[in-house]
Formats: C-alpha cells, structure tokens, sequence
C-alpha cells in the first residue's frame, strides 16, 4: 500500500473511539481517510475498550508521520453534552455519589485525551499540539452515517444502547449540513432493551446481540405481545422503556470500559423474570421458547425501528437513509427497512457501531468544524493493515515442516489468473480456505480480505464450519459473498449491501442449490462484490461461478473465537490450529503436508443427528 501525498499544508485529522468498546483510531489527511483500525485487531482482545493507543501509532506509521503532524483530535465523546438533563435526572433518581465520581473522571479523561495520547506513545509533553474537538456521540454516528456515503441528502438516523446521556438522534443531513429533528435521552433505549433480552437468553458477552438476531430466524414471535409491553412508541417516532423492566435508570449497571475486553453487568430487573419466566443460563441448551423469545425480540425492535423510520421519512421528505449506531448493525431490520418504509435506498457504513464514531467525528470537524467540502467516500472497507508479500513469506518460512506450496515452482509466484483459478477448483471440491488478502476490512464484517470461504452448495457446510473450525454455536449461519451483477437472480431485492448490513430473502428455487448460506427462514445476509471494490475476490467468486453456475461464495470471519487475524503470522497460526484445507496469501496457495485433506476427515466424523436435523430445518 503506497502512503498517501501529504504536504506542509495538508490538513491532518485523527479520529478516536475511546474508552468504549470497540476503541478505534481513524486518520484523515485533506478529508480523505487513509488508515482506520479497531483497536482490537492489534491488542487481539475482543471488542477492546479503552484508548486506542496502537491503533493511532499505526495510522502515523501508515502515514509516514509524527504524532507532532496531527492538526485536530476529534473524540466522539462531549462530557457536557446534556448537562441539564443529566442534572435533573441524578436529582430525580437520587443518583449515588460513586456514580458522579465516575462520570466526572470520565469527563476529566475524556478532556485530556491529549496528554493521554502523549504519554501512550512515549511522546514528551508538549509534542501534540493538536486541537481537541469533543464531538457528541450522536452527532459523530450521524456523521459517520451521511458523510462517508454516496448521497448529497438523505435522512440520517443513529440509534445504540446510550452515549453522552442519549440512545437514538435522528434528522436530515444536506451537503455539510446536519439538521437534527428528534432525539430519545436517558434512560429510554432500544438498544438496552435488546441487550437486556439478549442477556436474558444466556448471551452474556460484550456485543452477543447478534446471536439473538440468528436464533431469531428458528422461532415465532409467540411472546411479542408480552415483550411490547416493554417498548411504548411514542407519536413523533420516538419511544419509552417501562423501566420496571430494566436495572440501568436506579441503581445503574456496572460497565468496565478501561484496558481491556468491555464487561457489561446485569441490565434486565426481577421483574422481568416475572413476566417471562426464568432465564436461560449460558450453559443451558437452547429450546423452542428460546427461539420463540428471540423471534418476538426481534420483532419488537423491529416495529419500534419502523415507527420512528416512517415519521423520519414525513417529515424530511427523503427517499435515501443513512443509518448507523450500534443497533444499525441489526442486519435483520435493516433487510426490511426498504418495504416497511417509504424510504427508496439506504446506506449503512462498514463500522456503523461505535468504532464508526472514530470516523464520524474526524469527518464531522473536517466537514462541519472546518467548513470543508466533501473529498473521500467509502467505496470500499479495506481501511486497515496490509502485508506485503515479502512479509508473507518471512512468516510461511517459520514453519517449513507444516506447509508445503501448491501450483508454484520453487519461490515462483502464482499469477492473479492461475491463483483465483486454482483456489476456486479447491472451493468447488468441498475445500474450506483461508483467504488472506491486501489491506483488512474497516468494521466487524469479513469482506474479502480476512475471509474464511467454502463452497455454498455444501448441506454440511454449515456444520463443518461451526462445529468443527469456528467451534461456536450451531445454530450460527453463514453469510454469502455474491457478484454484485448476478445478485438480482438469487436474492430478492438487488439493493446493493457493499459491507454485509442487510439480510434479504432468497429466491424460492435457490434456497436448496444453496444450503449453507440460506438460513432457517429462507434468508441470508449477503455482501454485494464489485470488481472495482475488490477485483481479485470478485475474479475468485467469477471463477466459482464458471465451474458451479453459482455466483458467491460462503463467507465468514477469518477467526477462531478471537478478533479477525490481522498479520499473516496469525492467519498460519489460525490456519494450522483448525481444520481448514488451504491457505491462500498474497500470491501464494499453500497446504499442510499432509496426506489426507483435515476437512474430509472432520466431515465424516460430523454426528448425523445434528445434520439430519439440519436438513429437517433447512426442508421445512
């Protein structure tokens, strides 16, 4: 990756998500991000909270300059947003002293953020001279929503758990400008309403809520009207808690978001249980009522989504939407937006979550703060680290006992032709691949650059990959990579999803030929491939296709119940530690030396009850 030009009068603008989870850095230089990475990534700790110090060291490094260089830091934190209302609400509540103690460290951290900055990177005091910019959190997820994106107006909607004492804010957003029209505060929120239902089926883990939207495509929503009780609309699209429900506006819920994998406490009350009946424990399996309670979850979130969505559309007039906070990563609503609303195309960015903000406040001072015009759209997501392929084989040359090369001649690189032909003769024959590839995606979505493949058709692909290589829960699905030219013929819409945020039905007809992506209800979260966003994927998809008439591929993380590798010292190691068939870096094919292919072997060792009954769901 070439670095980008900059000059003595270039304007240079780092973006922070910090103490939060998903901490992340972002770097701009003349409006245009060039480096943006979750500080996860290169900690390697799950969804890492804290301040994305190695994040900002690699964004300089990439950019070939000095923390000295930066010109603004923009935080997507503004302690004194709200202050009345925060205010009110400690008085109302009788709020204890330890609370406030923490909110006002908090602030005092947030405030000195640059001299954080400083001493992380082993900077003299004095040596950033930066500006600091503390963008409200809503403002930055707006931000992040409508500058990155293709339209010159649209609707702009961020909706999360909370951040600077708010869950939602909502508007219309025309060149640089951004007009908010409604808002929801403390302590009403559909993402704590998520996450507290989340909690209440056993996924007790820091960002589990997605597990709730793929249990939710096994169960009938036999409890949503028991679960609406919980979530009253109101007439301007906004909405309430009955807080009765929840733990989070008395007494709080213990959060840790300093240093390491975020912990979120307890946020559903007894009182819920009342209702529901007892919750699931981590350990205890997954039954009916369970899907049933998650299909109502869903639901719920859903009618609430639409609600305000349909009020937003009044009252701006737009057909386009941007959508981002952390309940935009509900890929399930987000599916059905366009035929629930009257809204007509919809833009949902790589990092819509709270890594996003990093982004959304860099491009709010660039935008807003500096009056800048518009230089950079995301037209793509691969944002972060890239390898070369001298560094690929410095790692393959630690482990010559393990690995032998496939297709090449000794020290020989594969063209771009033979590789992608090579690989999809592998997919085709049942292999699962490793696929390690340019610079890593920006956001929680494996696109085609940290991407574990395999073929679709497979009825025990699914399986095989759950069970035995991701090692993670059963009922997980799979998403497909397909030609974005192609998607009209097996999905249905042809709304382009560049960055995996929508699911959408497949066609009936398609749904048996492709069995390890098509979830339980027929549907699949899919991810549009151009051949200008990623053209050796979209050739590796393109040679697929000519040998299966299938025009994708499945598609998931390349990981093991850890971030998504980020160097190709921990692709080889995700590699050799499971039971992938090939692993395809750079220019080169490789395979372990071996005589029999691991996934072969782990396929006919796979327990027939869990495939019979796969297929009985898939059937039905």
């Amino acid at each position: 990756m070439s670095r980008p030009s900059i000059d003595s009068n270039s304007v240079v603008v780092l973006g922070l998500n910090a103490w939060h989870g998903d901490a992340a850095a972002c770097l701009l230089i003349d409006g245009e991000v060039v480096a943006a990475v979750e500080e996860e990534r290169l900690r390697r700790i799950k969804h890492w909270a804290g301040l994305p110090s190695e994040a900002v060291q690699w964004c300089l490094d990439t950019a070939g300059i000095e923390l000295s260089r930066i010109d603004h830091v923009a935080i997507n934190r503004d302690p004194k947003a709200r202050i009345g209302h925060k205010l009110i609400h400690a008085m109302k509540r009788r709020v204890k002293l330890s609370q406030i103690t923490d909110r006002l460290n908090n602030a005092r951290r947030v405030g000195g953020v640059i001299e954080e900055l400083e001493h992380a990177l082993g900077a003299p005091a004095g040596t950033l001279r930066a500006k600091l910019h503390q963008i409200e959190h809503h403002r930055a997820h707006l931000a992040s929503a409508f500058f990155p994106s293709p339209f010159k107006s649209a609707a702009v909607a961020s909706i999360d758990g909370f951040g600077d004492f708010s869950s939602a804010a909502w508007g219309s957003g025309v060149d640089s400008e951004m007009l908010e029209l409604g808002r929801v505060g403390f302590p009403h929120s559909l993402g704590v309403f998520y996450l507290a239902l989340t909690q209440y089926l056993g996924f007790s883990k820091y960002g589990d809520e997605y597990k709730v939207m793929g249990l939710a495509a096994y169960g009938e929503p036999k409890h949503k009207q028991a679960l609406s009780a919980l979530v009253q609309q109101r007439g301007d699209g906004g909405f309430r808690l009955d807080l009765k429900y929840f733990c989070h506006a008395d007494g709080g819920v213990p959060m840790s978001w300093d240093g390491g994998e975020p912990t979120v406490g307890r946020a559903y009350s007894d009182e819920l249980v009342e209702l529901l009946g007892p919750a699931r424990k981590p350990d205890e399996p997954l039954r009916q009522r369970h899907k049933d309670l998650a299909a109502s979850i869903q639901a719920v979130y859903e009618d609430a989504l639409f609600s305000l969505l349909r009020e937003l559309s009044v009252r701006t007039s737009e057909t386009r939407l941007c959508l981002a906070g952390g309940c935009a990563m509900n890929s399930l609503a987000n599916g059905k937006i366009l035929e629930n609303t009257p809204f007509r195309e919809l833009w949902v960015q790589a990092a819509a979550g709270d890594a996003g903000g990093a982004m959304g406040a860099a491009l709010a001072v660039w935008r807003q703060e500096l009056e800048r015009s518009k230089t950079w759209a995301m037209s793509h997501a691969y944002l972060g680290p890239h390898y070369t392929q001298e560094q690929i084989d410095a790692a393959v040359a630690s482990c010559p006992d393990e690995l032998e090369e496939s297709g090449a001649g000794q020290g020989e690189l594969l063209s771009e032709a033979d590789l992608v032909e090579r690989t999809a003769r592998h997919l085709a024959n049942g292999h699962v691949v490793g696929w390690f590839q340019g610079a890593m995606e920006w956001g929680p979505r494996a696109l085609g650059a940290r991407s574990i493949l395999g073929d679709p058709r497979r009825t025990d692909m699914q399986d095989l990959l759950n069970l035995k290589i991701k090692r993670r829960e059963s009922f997980r699905p799979f998403a497909p990579s397909v030609l974005a030219e192609r998607q009209h013929e097996w999905f249905e819409s042809e709304a382009p999803v560049p960055f995996m945020g929508q699911v959408f039905g497949i066609k009936l007809g398609a749904q048996e030929r492709i069995p390890a992506v098509c979830h339980a209800d027929g549907t699949g979260r899919l991810q549009s491939v151009t051949a200008e966003a990623n053209p050796r994927y979209h050739a590796l998809i393109s040679a697929f296709a000519d040998k299966t008439d299938v025009p994708m591929l499945l598609n998931t993380s390349f990981n093991e119940n850890e971030p998504i590798v980020n160097t190709p010292e921990q692709a080889l190691s995700c590699f050799l530690r499971t039971k992938m068939d090939v692993l395809v870096m750079g220019d080169r094919i490789l395979e372990r030396i071996a005589a029999d292919t691991p996934v072969e072997s782990v396929r006919a060792a796979l327990p027939q009850g869990a495939k019979q009954a796969a297929e009985q769901q898939r059937a039905a």
